[in-house]
């Protein structure tokens, strides 16, 4: 991307720059329109599919943008019992809210049961307990481990044989005697693969090992495929091929169903693929630094706002908005956390000065969500842009907040 590109907020005629001088800096700004396109997008390659999406929320959980996802019709998939109290605030009800979790303990499951939510059984001591609690009562679905390696890292790999999450596909036989023993009532079978899978061979090899699983299940209505499609972070980047994808998972699932007998239902769970391009996260320029060795860009910001690129080494590109047709030179972009705080290494940019606003994108998954308030930093604020109005859907934190959970005070 030239610095000269238009961000996807230009077709709607905002300033990001605007939007820092009026809300601060610094400031997470959303794009509503760009997870609308995005869900379009899964609609689409899915066309003839009984589909449901549903949001991984844990990559962005902002009241805002939860209502916007129940508007277009995408339901939710959450992990804690804080999500699922979102969802429901948000307006949804529990019934369109499944709850994943992952290792935790029975009691959040229970009250994630009572609710009215659907679980998701990773583990079998968790189907052992739902069991001896609901029998057949209660309606679950059973996380199932592929044992098949795919993602951008090892870090957001979640199906290989190593992995924390599920049931691996070789305890098939121990599943079923835990469900034929409590007449157990598994209505759907789930797998997350991982993030940022580029290419469409993955899914196809897992749904494959779910498709045969589901054979020894006679009573499902549910196939999850779970999410982790591929997003642009950088100019040229390759991303999941979602018509590709669509037409050959879509084949295969038509196959399967006709050999299960019935219809089934589609679920996805895309988190970072809804929201990740509508967020961007915008800093000010503190001081400029050149140095024999770098030269050293800082922002007014930290790994306690964006922590993904020192946790996982990823990429968000940046541009100057303040000065995007300056000459182009080489920084280190870092933040002001006293650690080791780098956003971007040897990233060519055009000529940032003191006081430049700079963008960074692909920031409205995993970046307020994973914030802290680690050196005693205030999260920053959060705007939402939908419908050519920007709103203030979350105030920047103050120093009362973060003391109001201490005692001696």
């Amino acid at each position: 991307m030239s610095s000269a590109e238009p961000t996807p907020f230009s077709t709607h005629q905002i300033d990001l720059a605007a939007l820092l001088e009026t809300y601060g800096s610094p400031l997470y700004a959303y794009d509503g329109a760009t997870i609308r396109r995005k869900a379009g997008e899964l609609k689409q390659a899915f066309d003839g599919i009984d589909l449901k999406i549903k949001y991984a929320c844990k990559a962005n959980t902002n009241l805002a943008i939860l209502r916007l996802m129940r508007e277009i019709g995408v339901e939710l998939d959450v992990v804690s019992p804080g999500e699922l109290e979102m969802g429901m605030i948000a307006g949804y009800n529990a019934s369109q809210i499944t709850f994943t979790p992952s290792g935790v303990p029975f009691e959040e499951v229970r009250s994630a049961v009572d609710a009215g939510a659907i679980v998701n059984v990773d583990s079998i001591p968790l189907l052992e307990w739902f069991g001896q609690t609901y029998g057949n009562t209660k309606p679950c679905l059973i996380r199932i481990k592929p044992n098949v390696a795919a993602g951008g890292n090892a870090k957001i790999m979640t199906a290989h044989a190593d992995s924390k999450f599920g049931i691996s596909v070789l305890m098939l036989d121990e599943v079923l005697e835990v469900v034929k023993k409590y007449d157990i009532k598994i209505v759907g079978l789930h797998q997350h693969t991982g993030s940022d899978i580029k290419d469409a061979e993955p899914f196809l090899k897992v749904a494959d090992i779910l498709f045969e699983a589901a054979k020894r299940f006679p009573d499902l209505e549910i196939i999850d495929l779970g999410g982790g499609f591929k997003v642009s972070y950088l100019p040229g980047d390759h991303v999941t091929d979602m018509e590709l994808l669509g037409k050959n998972i879509s084949e295969r699932f038509n196959t399967f169903c006709n050999e299960y007998g019935r219809k089934l239902q589609l679920w996805f769970e895309p988190g970072k693929f809804l929201v990740s391009e509508s967020g961007f996260l915008l800093v000010k320029t503190t001081v400029v630094k050149e140095d024999p060795a770098r030269n050293f860009v800082h922002v007014d910001s930290g790994l306690n706002h964006l922590i993904r690129p020192m946790m996982y080494g990823s990429y968000h590109h940046i541009l100057n908005i303040s000065n995007p047709g300056g000459p182009l030179k080489t920084y280190n972009v870092v933040g002001y956390i006293c650690e080791t705080d780098t956003f971007a290494t040897d990233r060519e940019l055009p000529e940032v000065r003191q006081g430049d606003v700079l963008a960074f994108l692909n920031a409205g998954a995993y970046g307020f969500t994973m914030s802290s308030n680690y050196n005693a930093r205030l999260r920053p604020a959060e705007v939402l842009v939908d419908n050519g109005n920007a709103r203030l859907v979350r105030r920047r934190e103050t120093l009362e907040d973060l003391l109001k959970t201490q005692m001696d005070i």
